[in-house]
């Protein structure tokens, strides 16, 4: 019992005195899940708005393809990603892998469905309401999704959120593709899994401490962005 109150006393003294490790660590969590989160908005929000509005013969196989991506474990993922860009793979002589490049491929693969998901759902309700009033406007398909994409914005950022949170837990696809490899793509959970290994509570500790202070922010953020959402409709 001792040795866990040392550890959390060692783990505050790291958060308090801004230990430079830690910061390290944490800082590249987020510019490697900030930047495969702006990647996969990119991606997935276009691809739900147009999901939304057009009727094609592969819809329902997309958005199941979609919703099935979702529960995709993030280990496969990054087995695919170190398939594709290791030395015999096709993007071998990219020289991406372990960096944080692959890094960033893996978290959209895998937060690109589930920001697509949700977004889509919002889209098609939203949808459902502008359908007549555009329809009757005669505007182009491009305007149709930017309206949807403009007025369903608070919705839309919940999904994003959602997407952070997921990606900035992942462990599994990032501990393949990174290497988990000091000052240069060691992220939050690699390094917890790794300090917990050696036996370094406190370090282990200080940055768990960091990824659930920010789940916990996400997840504040989500609720009252829902909320707002809510009281905005009514």
């Amino acid at each position: 019992m001792s040795e866990l109150w040392e550890g959390i006393r060692q783990a505050l003294m790291l958060l308090i005195t801004l230990d430079g490790d830690l910061l390290e660590i944490a800082l590249r969590s987020l510019r490697v899940t900030l930047t495969a989160l702006v990647i996969a908005g990119l991606i997935a929000l276009p691809l739900a708005a147009l999901l939304a509005v057009r009727r094609f013969r592969w819809r329902r196989a997309v958005i199941a393809i979609l919703n099935a991506m979702m529960s995709l474990p993030p280990v496969v993922v990054g087995l695919v990603v170190y398939v594709i860009l290791s030395r015999s793979g096709p993007l071998g002589a990219l020289g991406l892998l372990f960096t944080p490049g692959a890094m960033i491929i893996a978290q959209v693969i895998i937060i690109v469905p589930l920001i697509a998901s949700i977004a889509h759902q919002s889209l098609r309700d939203l949808w459902s309401e502008y359908h007549d009033l555009l329809i009757s406007m005669n505007v182009t398909q491009t305007q149709k999704m930017a309206t949807l994409l403009w007025d369903a914005r608070r919705a839309l950022l919940t999904a994003m959120l959602a997407g952070f949170g997921r990606a900035i837990g992942e462990v599994g696809a990032i501990m393949i593709v990174g290497g988990n490899i000091e000052h240069a793509t060691r992220v939050l959970t690699t390094a917890i899994a790794l300090e917990t290994g050696k036996g370094d509570f406190a370090l282990a500790l200080a940055l768990g401490f960091v990824l659930i202070a920010l789940a916990v922010t996400i997840n504040f953020a989500i609720h009252a962005l829902t909320r707002t959402e809510r009281e905005a409709r009514w």
